[in-house]
């Protein structure tokens, strides 16, 4: 069983790498680190790779909104020649909000732009001189300065909607899943591989207590945050399964904010889209997220109380089988 695990936008710098280097003497497949507004991926990327001796490094996600095609692939081949060739790629879209709010670009053309910046990153990584003429990007003369490590990095799609899917099974070594309703994912997945086989990620809010209902309370915390504030996320959830709850949380939060629409994340959302409660609750969840076909569940680590505490637990319950 190949699991992952997800350290984020929840644990400081300093934590992430302490983390990192417990989980380098453990059997995990990859670490992966997403961005947000705060910690920089490459960075992150190439500071973990010192800490860690045989786990893939993987970006989850780099959006491809805040640099250009030519720089992502620059960044993809130091971090690669850092890590001896662990490096996994995970690229996406982001969100309208980040990207116009935070970067000051318009969030036009994803699945176009999301078409290019593969084409184009796996062109430079080849090593060879690229000129490319696309619908939004033209490239002239680039080469790369340094000799990559590999000539092919694994990429990686982060898909929610279908034509995004679509595109990851198409032009992706991989697909990230994320807060993707169990039941609606298990189709999803059995259509996508039995047309062609990819590697199959999903990361999954994680969290784990000896306390139950303290992982529940952690966990529906962090579904309601991203209902409020994910509104691809609110819509694909409203259409599949969840438009009563994701209704009611959202509403609830343009009201009150984040003070108590955690109390309307019901059970069968946890279910279904988390890992949360108790050791031997929480693994008996993971077999079930396995089981509909995911081949490398990514853990997202959401620390309940001192962080390290917590990590040893998650550590115990998870990584030391």
């Amino acid at each position: 069983m190949r699991i992952a695990c997800s350290l984020g936008s929840l644990l400081s710098i300093d934590e992430v790498l302490q983390c990192s280097e417990i989980i380098s003497n453990t059997n995990t497949d990859t670490i992966w680190v997403p961005e947000t507004w705060g910690m920089e991926n490459f960075s992150m990327l190439g500071a973990i790779s010192s800490k860690t001796k045989n786990q893939k490094i993987g970006s989850s996600i780099v959006n491809i909104y805040s640099r250009s095609p030519s720089t992502i692939a620059m960044g993809a081949a130091t971090v690669d020649t850092l890590s001896n060739g662990r490096l996994v790629l995970g690229l996406g879209t982001s969100s309208l909000p980040i990207v116009e709010s935070f970067h000051g670009n318009k969030f036009e053309k994803p699945l176009q732009r999301m078409k290019e910046y593969v084409e184009i990153i796996q062109l430079v990584l080849s090593g060879k001189q690229v000129n490319y003429n696309g619908e939004i990007f033209k490239l002239h003369n680039f080469t790369l300065l340094i000799k990559p490590t590999r000539i092919k990095i694994p990429i990686y799609l982060a898909a929610i909607n279908k034509k995004m899917v679509d595109l990851a099974w198409e032009i992706g070594d991989g697909v990230i899943f994320y807060l993707r309703p169990l039941n609606e994912m298990k189709q999803t997945i059995s259509k996508m591989q039995s047309k062609k086989k990819i590697d199959v990620t999903c990361q999954l809010i994680t969290c784990v207590s000896e306390n139950s209902e303290e992982a529940n309370l952690r966990a529906k915390k962090t579904i309601a945050f991203y209902v409020s504030i994910g509104d691809i996320y609110r819509k694909f959830l409203s259409n599949n399964e969840f438009k009563k709850e994701t209704d009611e949380i959202y509403d609830e939060f343009k009201k009150t904010g984040f003070k108590s629409n955690h109390e309307l994340v019901t059970d069968a959302m946890l279910q279904s889209l988390a890992i949360s409660g108790t050791p031997d609750e929480c693994k008996t969840q993971l077999k079930n997220f396995i089981n509909i076909g995911i081949d490398q569940p990514i853990l997202q680590f959401n620390p309940i109380g001192d962080t390290m505490n917590s990590f040893e637990l998650f550590k115990k319950t998870f990584l030391d089988e």
